[in-house]
């Protein structure tokens, strides 16, 4: 079922963008959908649900849902290559990363990668694929060729949530709630190279691969971190309306989404590092994600088992 309204972009205070229309349809996928991503190159979304098991996809085209894909225990990290047109799901109940065929849907591996798998991300340029412990802080590196892990670094810190990953620099970098931190490593060596001081409470995190900044939402605090990749340190604070846990990137375009707005998102001019809009949705916002090419905005809402999707915004 869906549900279509106009939402205006007001300006506030702090927004100085002028108010414009933006069009949101509310996608019914039931369950608890949490993490999204999206391959551009088909326009389709994928979005994990715990509570289910399974893995909801979204044909933008016509903002319905055209598939179940059945994967077991608590899915949570997601992550496309557009590539390849594969699928990698994280699953921390069985220490497993699925790879998901996006051609027929199915899954055709499932790799061991031990305790608390819970975040995933791909490095298209490279075909591998990093998985980060949200309860041993260790990262797995995934032959995306074979499906199987190369290798797997012990953590250093006692968890990892968010993925973020810079192909051009091989350097992939996880948010560390427990330590209020962004670890950086190494895709070359593989190791951990930096550990650069952030908010509080650090969860989503997203890098804009033109500029090397790495954009963190901090769970814990009314402001995202701007991390310079080269230097390894903050450079810059934005204070936001409401704490965020999860942000997004548009590389063309330089904007950055997150759910830090009051029951709804925001967006952040990346070269200015300014507030540019507001979008109240009367939710609680879960995850975000942006189509590379459209410059659609997804937003889960878990308490409701729907995915916001989100135009000229």
């Amino acid at each position: 079922m869906l549900r279509m309204f106009a939402a205006l972009l007001t300006g506030t205070a702090l927004l100085a963008a002028p108010a414009q229309a933006s069009q949101v349809i509310s996608i019914d996928v039931g369950g608890e959908p949490t993490a999204i991503a999206v391959n551009p190159a088909t326009g389709y979304a994928y979005v994990s649900d715990p509570s289910t098991g399974a893995i909801t996809v979204i044909d933008s085209r016509n903002a319905t849902v055209s598939a179940i894909i059945p994967i077991g225990g608590s899915p949570a990290g997601i992550a496309v290559d557009s590539t390849t047109n594969r699928v990698y799901v994280a699953n921390p109940a069985n220490g497993t990363v699925a790879v998901v065929d996006a051609g027929n849907n199915v899954v055709i591996s499932t790799i061991s990668t031990g305790d608390g798998t819970a975040s995933v991300g791909v490095d298209e340029a490279a075909n591998k694929v990093y998985a980060g412990s949200r309860t041993t802080g260790a990262v797995s590196v995934i032959d995306g060729v074979s499906a199987t892990q190369l290798t797997q670094v012990p953590g250093r810190v006692p968890s990892l949530a968010g993925i973020a990953v810079d192909s051009g620099r091989k350097l992939v970098s996880f948010a560390s709630p427990a330590t209020d931190g962004v670890e950086v490593f190494d895709a070359v060596t593989n190791a951990f190279i930096a550990s650069v001081p952030v908010g509080s409470k650090p969860v989503g995190v997203a890098v804009h691969r033109a500029s090397g900044t790495i954009y963190v939402a901090n769970s814990g605090i009314h402001h995202m971190s701007l991390v310079d990749s080269n230097t390894k340190t903050e450079r810059k604070t934005i204070l936001l309306r409401s704490e965020a846990s999860s942000v997004a990137v548009h590389e063309g375009s330089h904007t950055i989404y997150t759910n830090g707005g009051p029951n709804g998102i925001v967006k952040l001019d990346g070269l200015s590092g300014a507030l540019a809009g507001e979008l109240p949705l009367g939710i609680n916002p879960g995850d975000i994600a942006v189509d590379q090419k459209t410059k659609w905005v997804y937003v889960s809402d878990p308490l409701h088992g729907r995915v916001s999707l989100i135009k000229d915004f």
